[in-house]
């Protein structure tokens, strides 16, 4: 695990001090430069000193710190072979210059759990933020793409609906990228990936790109590489993202933080609704569109659109420049989807001229940090040697009631804490 800082002071007392100090696990390497970072002179010389160093890296267990933030991404580069240099700097010339194999198969990359794949993808990832960036100041500070989660119950023809709607957006001009996902099977590990089989026109538009990924047994069925396939979309010029998930459950919780607008879609005769529906993810619902409203369904979407819109009364609001609208559209027949696409772009230009939109996309970086690092330090804690030699035997007590789950719970970590 890499922890980027930034060494801001460098005094002599300081450093003599250090190099006094009984650091015996541990080992300095220093590097010969003149400068620190980013262009910040070191304040004493080192040659004084008997050292030639502004860079430097100290390693504890294996734990390396690196104490210049700006050249991670230089130093990740300079661990790879030329092989993989090649591989990495092909995958990034193609994916931005809009090559759809290229985007394909960077998306592949990082949804690989190979070690070394793993390390190539960030790599990649951190060239195409670079060009984000940069692409982002050249745009006046303004994103690149518009992210909408869309989500419903099964059955509420969301993939019906973002044929139609997909359509219509390259027609219109845009490039539009569906990153669906599908569950994986909990026994097999399979999916069905039929997404592409249902939108078959939209699959053969070239100005549309449909990826459909396994969860892979991901809770709420967002896969965590989902978030860096967004980015990855955007490098490739997709200027619309769509981001259709499972169902109705936690995945709706894990999509509000990496989109910009959260839609829910809902069929007009599936029971009692509002008390089907968690109240959660009503919450959460930027945009609320009745399916189906065509033929005989006409006057239960009516129905339905005013329950939901006195529903959305009652409950907190979360933007001071956004109120949830309740729709109701039908992709057989294209009623209300381009009223509903007006509504959307409204949503944007007030959440971006506020200035929600921004802070929003902030508060997300953080949130997906921080849950990359959870998965991390417990896929760390699992496979830690002690750990995993400990597992079996307290899962065996649990089961036989001779330990209680937290007792067990307590004792792992105990151990873990101990060993690591």
């Amino acid at each position: 695990m890499n922890i980027p800082m930034l060494l801001q002071h460098s005094h002599r007392s300081f450093l003599k001090g250090l190099l006094r100090s009984p650091f015996r696990p541990y080992r300095f390497i220093f590097h010969s430069s003149t400068h620190l970072g980013s262009g910040i002179p070191c304040a004493w010389p080192f040659n004084s000193l008997g050292l030639h160093c502004t860079k430097w890296m100290l390693l504890s267990n294996g734990l390396k710190r690196k104490l210049c933030v700006q050249t991670t991404l230089k130093e990740h580069t300079e661990e790879l072979s030329d092989k993989e240099q090649r591989f990495v700097d092909k995958l990034y010339t193609g994916l931005i210059q809009g090559h759809r194999a290229c985007l394909a198969e960077a998306i592949t990359l990082i949804e690989s759990t190979h070690k070394r794949k793993k390390e190539l993808a960030q790599v990649l990832l951190q060239k195409v933020l670079v060009y984000h960036r940069e692409q982002e100041q050249i745009n006046k500070g303004k994103p690149l793409a518009f992210r909408v989660g869309l989500s419903g119950p099964p059955g509420a023809g969301k993939s019906t609906f973002i044929e139609y709607f997909g359509k219509m957006l390259t027609e219109r001009g845009h490039k539009l990228s569906v990153l669906a996902v599908d569950p994986s099977s909990c026994t097999s590990g399979g999916s069905l990936l039929g997404d592409k089989t249902r939108m078959t026109e939209l699959s053969r538009d070239m100005n549309a790109y449909i990826r459909p990924s396994p969860t892979s047994g991901t809770l709420g069925g967002v896969t965590r590489t989902t978030n860096e396939a967004i980015l990855l979309c955007e490098g490739g010029g997709y200027d619309i993202i769509l981001i259709e998930t499972v169902g109705v459950g936690q995945s709706e919780f894990a999509v509000a933080d990496m989109v910009d607008m959260f839609v829910l879609l809902l069929p007009p005769a599936g029971g009692d609704e509002l008390q089907g529906i968690k109240r959660g993810i009503i919450e959460m619902a930027d945009l609320v569109a009745i399916t189906k409203s065509d033929g005989d369904l006409i006057v239960p979407a009516r129905r339905i659109q005013a329950e939901y819109v006195s529903a959305l009364k009652l409950l907190r609001k979360r933007s001071k420049v956004w109120r949830p609208k309740v729709i109701r559209i039908s992709a057989r027949s294209g009623e209300g989807i381009s009223e509903m696409w007006d509504k959307m772009r409204e949503f944007q230009d007030l959440m971006l001229t506020s200035g929600e939109l921004t802070a929003k996309r902030q508060r997300q970086q953080k949130v997906w940090m921080w849950n990359l690092i959870q998965e991390s330090v417990l896929e760390h804690f699992r496979t830690h040697p002690t750990i995993r030699e400990q597992i079996p035997v307290m899962e065996k007590k649990v089961l036989s009631g001779a330990l209680s789950p937290g007792l067990a719970a307590d004792v792992l970590l105990k151990t873990f804490k101990s060993r690591d």
